[in-house]
This record gives structure tokens, C-alpha cells and sequence, in this order.
């Protein structure tokens, strides 16, 4: 059902047009206004897929009521259908964006005009929305790419700062991209969607698997990180692995890894708590120092994913928990236009 809003103070001629629409086969619905205050009065009230509009009017004019749905509904279509519309008048109604202009001494080209203008309005209002779409996906590729870069810088500087060298430097920096670069090509396979986080788990721990990969267990329930949570989840993971590959429980033939997660619902936010515990590796003391990859397990856990961590170090092994709101916090993305 088209709505259309008619602008025109002869009740005669108004039921000619609806005649006329009604022959063209058009299912629709008029409302019909004759001043400027009715005219305004509809426009707020929104709605309306076409304005036909009368050039002349008693106490209106057509180009006044062109005016303003331009600023108004600049996208619903405008047809002029006037008794008497010079060429030079047309001319100018179309340049100040009327859709079309029919006489109405031949009324039976208004069908045609009509079908013609919601086709068009139609493809327009199509190409906007897969102009905002585009608007949005680049911001949204701005906004990632940023986010990437500064992880990168940040990564880069601290691990540098923490090496005796530039061959530790390499290692260290290079196994932190190369977890980075793993996580970006699974979320490229999910398009950037919400990734399982057992898939999640098992890519990001394949290198540190050996044999049957008994010595690396996971357990728990179906739970969907977003994009940027699964990125930072992939990050501490990788940390953990690489301390328990050096010093833990993956530095020796009988240590076995334990990650373990539930989701828990506090005051309708789902939370979900991930516990690592490392078991029958080398006895633990706990770091003198905190290196850059406790830093970045505590940063990257308060600041990417707005929750808690606690890194113990009982002599048993390493025990890590991470709790935090599965729902990223809400952000604004600058669009450029």
C-alpha cells in the first residue's frame, strides 16, 4: 500500500487523480491537505512514500510545499500535477528536485509517472543503504586496523624493553605476532563474526600439543566470544603456553594443562570465568620480577575485556582465572563522510 500525501484544494480534482491511480492498478492510500499548516502537519507525521502536489494554490504554492519537503523528506519523490505549468517553470521544478510533473489535462500519464518515481525511490533508498553500509565496514576496518597497529606498537616496545637481546627480542616478539596473526585468521574464516571459543582454544595451543594432545585439556560449556575478546583471549593464552613451555608444566614429559570455563549470568550480563592450571610440571616459585607477559595478561584483561584476572603460583603449578563480560563495552566509530 503506497501512501500518498496530495496537495490540492479541489476536491474534484483530487478524486480525478485518485481515479486515475486507480485505473493504473496502484494499491494506495491519499491524504489529502490544502495549506501550508496541513501540509507541515503531515510532513512531521512522516510515513509517506509520495507528495503529489498542485502548483497553485489559494493561500500555498507548489514550490513552497517542493521547499520544503526537500528539507523536510528530502527522500520521499515529488510530482508536480498542475492545469497549467509553463516549460520554463517545469524546467525550474525539476532543477529544485521534483521528481516529475504532470498536467492534468492528460492525467492518464500520472500512473506511468507515479510507478516510474517509486522505482526510482526505491533504487535510491537501496543505494544509501549500501552507501552507509560501505560507510560503516570502512570505519569498522579503520577502527580494527588502529586497534591491530597499537597492539603491535605496544607488544613491540615492551618486549624490547624486557629482552637481554635482539635474539630474545625475536623470539618473544615474533611468537606473540604469530599468535596475533592466528587468531585474525580464524576470525577472517567466521567473517568477523563471534568465534567458539574451544575452536579458539585448541588453534591457539596446537603448537604447544604433542602426541595424543592428552597433556592439554578443555572443558566447558558452548560460549561465543565476540571479535575483539576472542583476539585478546588468543594473546593470554599464547602467554600462559609460552611461560609453561619455558618453566611450567609443558616444560616436562609428565606436565598436563587444565582450562576449564563456565558462563554465569550476574544481573542479566553474562560473565564467563576461565580458569588455567598447570599440573605435574616442574615445581613453581613465584617470578621476582613481573615480565611483560604478566603485564600483558593483567592490561590486556582490565582494559580489552573491562574484567578481573589472578595469576597465582602455588608450587603445584601456575593457576591463571580470567573473568569478564561476555557483551564488549558499547563504542563509537567516527564515520568519515
Amino acid at each position: 500500500m503506497v501512501k500518498i500525501l496530495l496537495v490540492e484544494d479541489s476536491e474534484l480534482d483530487a478524486d480525478l487523480v485518485g481515479e486515475y491511480l486507480r485505473k493504473s492498478g496502484l494499491s494506495f492510500s491519499v491524504t489529502r491537505v490544502e495549506d501550508r499548516a496541513g501540509f507541515e502537519a503531515e510532513l512531521a507525521k512522516g510515513g509517506y512514500d509520495l507528495i503529489l502536489s498542485d502548483f497553485s494554490l489559494p493561500s500555498f504554492d507548489g514550490m513552497a510545499a517542493l521547499a520544503l519537503r526537500r528539507e523536510r523528506a528530502p527522500n520521499v519523490p515529488f510530482i508536480f500535477v498542475s492545469g497549467v505549468l509553463g516549460e520554463e517553470i517545469a524546467i525550474e521544478s525539476l532543477k529544485q528536485g521534483a521528481t516529475d510533473y504532470v498536467l492534468k489535462p492528460r492525467l492518464q500519464r500520472l500512473g506511468p509517472s507515479v510507478e516510474r518515481a517509486l522505482r526510482e525511490s526505491e533504487a535510491q533508498s537501496l543505494r544509501r543503504r549500501a552507501e552507509e553500509r560501505t560507510r560503516l565496514l570502512v570505519a569498522e576496518l579503520s577502527h580494527r586496523v588502529k586497534n591491530t597497529l597499537m597492539t603491535v606498537i605496544s607488544i613491540a616496545q615492551q618486549t624490547l624493553r624486557r629482552s637481554d637481546d635482539l635474539k630474545a627480542f625475536e623470539t618473544a616478539f615474533l611468537g606473540r605476532m604469530h599468535a596475533l596473526a592466528g587468531a585474525h585468521s580464524l576470525l577472517l574464516r567466521a567473517n568477523w563474526g563471534d568465534m567458539d571459543l574451544e575452536e579458539l582454544l585448541s588453534e591457539s595451543l596446537k603448537p604447544f600439543r604433542r602426541g595424543d594432545g592428552q597433556h592439554v585439556l578443555l572443558h566447558g560449556q558452548d560460549v561465543q566470544l565476540p571479535p575483539q575478546h576472542a583476539l585478546t583471549v588468543n594473546l593470554i593464552i599464547h602467554e600462559l603456553a609460552t611461560n609453561a613451555a619455558k618453566y611450567g608444566a609443558l616444560a616436562s614429559d609428565g606436565g598436563r594443562i587444565f582450562v576449564d570455563w563456565t558462563v554465569e549470568d550476574r544481573g542479566g550480563a553474562d560473565h564467563l570465568h576461565l580458569t588455567w592450571r598447570e599440573q605435574d610440571g616442574p615445581p613453581v616459585k613465584e617470578p621476582l620480577k613481573r615480565g611483560f607477559g604478566s603485564t600483558l595478561i593483567q592490561r590486556s584483561v582490565g582494559f580489552e575485556l573491562g574484567g578481573t584476572v589472578s595469576l597465582r603460583f602455588p608450587q603445584t603449578g601456575v593457576v591463571c582465572e580470567l573473568d569478564f563480560p561476555l557483551a564488549p563495552e558499547p563504542r563509537d566509530i567516527e564515520i568519515q563522510t
